[in-house]
């Protein structure tokens, strides 16, 4: 056998459960069918997607797929699918992050209202607290923790990017969305983790004779024909294999007899039972906390209500007061006039007395008295009904009326703080809202024409508004976070400018330095100059012989300086030639360590060329051993 990497490439079942085996591996899940369909993730096929073959050189677009098993492409950016910006679905996430934590026993008070907007601290240490189910011994670092997070969750395969900006304000509303995808993604694989590390079979809900399934010849068989189609209809570009999986399950669940009716039975129990837990999750939706300050809002208006029906009774009762002090007078004078009536009805009982009737007389004048006092009796109960019916209605008319009086006042204050009352306001667009309190019945119908309809349109208008106005906030939410994170990046560009000046500042004090130095020297030159010309001018009277000798000398000392130049030039000459024979002496030693690595490279091609022919050996024995088992 030749040399292998140390990486494992045999896509054989292993005999030791590992935490990142396939889900293929794994007990299938499913609330439809519990031998569903495998939970196998589709691969994300993209137009600039390149993918090289382990088994052999890939191929281009146009042709069969490449094998991901080679050399991987750059990490491509993903748009997050989820609807992280509805309200329900977050609602949702939150109240399984909080399930999640509860029931692990989070180290401290938690609740889905502190999840609503929860501060940097606290994201942090729920962070901890899930990765720690990954790996026990983590810790939080304290410096930098906006930028370990984001790398942390990209080590571990999370396939959405969560910029580092979004760590400074984590609870703001356009970032807390994204965050708490994050934790749901990590809670999801803390679970899976979990479970892969608890169950060590594929159907791991069997009796114990079966627990060795893996090792059996059949299942080898039926793993080894499934991955071996799947991976074959991958090459040649398909990305769902859902008859290989029907297949599949239909011969395992032929394997291990399973009972249809019986897995029909536990699929109605369980569409059952998720109907009750979604039913029972929308009730618990429902905050009871603000049902019940809404029922304390309306306590207390009533109790305003009462105790203003309170003040009218009290008011009421001072006039029943005074009309029944003059009542009082009343019966008082009435009293003093029964009296004077008594003394008349004596007087005039003398005068009958004295006065002599016949028996028919005395018994018309009762008769007809009788009448009369039942005539009287029953128009004082007409006349008492009345009354008391005339006083009810004037108790009700004043209770509506005032009831009347002041909705109309709340709606006119509520008007004019709208600035919608009077009709020249700001907000009233040329209608008049204002109620006046004259109850007529077409004032009323006028009223609902005149105010209602424009109401209507103007809250249309304003909700129109308002939902431009929310999008348009977002938007520039996330400008500003775009512009605060340029504003970082250029601070930092702005520091660097400002130190490089700072040095080319020093650098020019440095050099103004050795230039006033040199000013100084050439200063000093210049006077050692103009006293060497007055000495020379002094000199020059002493005759022109000697000039003419200086002149020869100087022609001398001429010729020997262009004799020194041209022996510098040609010294200089004869070093480029030298360093030009050294550079290509060493270009030619580059080529021959290049020709050596290419060399290699080719070795290693046949060393790769060695092990393909292994695998091809192993292949082989793999499939000899499963003819040999079949026969057997």
């Amino acid at each position: 056998m030749s040399r292998r990497p140390s990486s494992r490439y045999s896509e054989m079942p292993m005999r030791v459960t590992d935490s990142r085996m396939s889900l293929v591996n794994a007990t299938p899940q499913n609330k439809d069918n519990v031998f569903g369909k495998l939970n196998i993730p589709k691969p994300h096929s993209t137009t600039s997607e390149r993918r090289t073959s382990f088994f052999g050189k890939g191929i281009g677009a146009g042709g069969q797929r490449n094998s991901m098993f080679g050399a991987y492409g750059g990490p491509e950016k993903m748009k997050d699918p989820r609807p992280l910006h509805d309200k329900a679905f977050v609602q949702q996430c939150i109240k399984q992050l909080c399930e999640f934590l509860v029931e692990r026993g989070f180290p401290g008070s938690i609740t889905v209202k502190a999840l609503q907007s929860p501060s940097t601290k606290e994201f942090l240490k729920i962070f901890e607290f899930i990765y720690t189910f990954l790996e026990p011994s983590f810790q939080m670092p304290t410096a930098k923790v906006e930028e370990e997070i984001p790398r942390m969750l990209k080590d571990l395969g999370y396939p959405f990017a969560l910029s580092k900006s979004s760590m400074y304000s984590i609870g703001a509303p356009h970032t807390w969305p994204q965050a708490l995808g994050a934790l749901i993604w990590l809670i999801d694989t803390v679970k899976l983790f979990s479970g892969q590390r608890d169950q060590g079979l594929l159907f791991s809900d069997f009796s114990d004779e079966l627990c060795d399934l893996e090792e059996r010849t059949e299942y080898n068989k039926l793993f080894m024909e499934y991955c071996s189609d799947t991976y074959n209809k991958f090459m040649q570009g398909a990305d769902t294999f859902e008859d290989e999986e029907d297949d599949y399950l239909n011969k395992l669940k032929k394997l291990y007899n399973v009972d249809g009716a019986l897995l029909h039975s536990q699929q109605e129990k369980h569409a059952i039972l998720m109907e009750h837990v979604e039913r029972l999750e929308r009730e618990s939706q429902t905050d009871r906390l603000a049902g019940k300050r809404t029922e304390k809002l309306r306590l207390q208006a009533d109790l305003q209500k009462l105790q203003d029906y309170r003040c009218t009774l009290e008011d009421h009762k001072t006039g029943l007061k005074k009309k029944a002090a003059g009542l009082s007078e009343e019966l008082e004078a009435a009293e003093m006039q029964l009296e004077g009536l008594k003394q008349e009805r004596t007087r005039l009982q003398h005068i009958l007395e004295i006065q002599k009737f016949t028996p028919a007389d005395i018994e018309r004048i009762n008769r007809e008295r009788n009448e009369l006092q039942q005539t009287v009796h029953s128009l004082n109960q007409n006349l008492v009904e009345a009354e008391q019916l005339v006083w009810n209605e004037e108790v009700n008319l004043s209770k509506t009326k005032e009831k009347a009086e002041v909705k109309v006042a709340e709606y006119n204050k509520l008007g004019r703080k709208l600035k919608l009352i009077p009709q020249s306001a700001e907000n009233a667009c040329g209608h008049d809202f204002e109620i006046r309190t004259d109850y007529s019945a077409i004032t009323i119908t006028q009223y609902k024409t005149q105010i209602q309809n424009p109401l209507k349109n103007m809250m249309v208008d304003v909700e129109d508004e308002c939902s431009r106005l929310t999008n348009m906030k977002l938007s520039l939410e996330e400008t500003v976070e775009q512009v605060k994170s340029n504003i970082f990046d250029k601070e930092n560009d702005i520091k660097q400018l400002k130190e490089q000046i700072r040095r080319v500042d020093q650098q020019l004090e440095h050099d103004m330095q050795e230039m006033a130095q040199e000013d100084e020297k050439w200063a000093a030159e210049v006077d050692s100059a103009e006293t060497h010309k007055k000495r020379l001018e002094k000199n020059v009277t002493q005759g022109c012989e000697e000039a003419e000798e200086e002149c020869k000398a100087a022609q001398q000392q001429y010729h020997v300086v262009v004799q020194e130049t041209n022996e510098e030039q040609r010294m200089v000459n004869k070093n480029l030639t030298e360093i030009f024979s050294y550079a290509a002496d060493h270009l030619v030693t580059v080529e021959k360590h290049c020709n050596e690595q290419l060399k290699r490279f080719d070795k290693m091609k046949e060393v790769i060329r060695e092990d393909e022919a292994d695998m091809k050996q192993l292949m082989d024995l793999v499939e000899n051993f499963m003819k040999k088992a079949n026969s057997l």
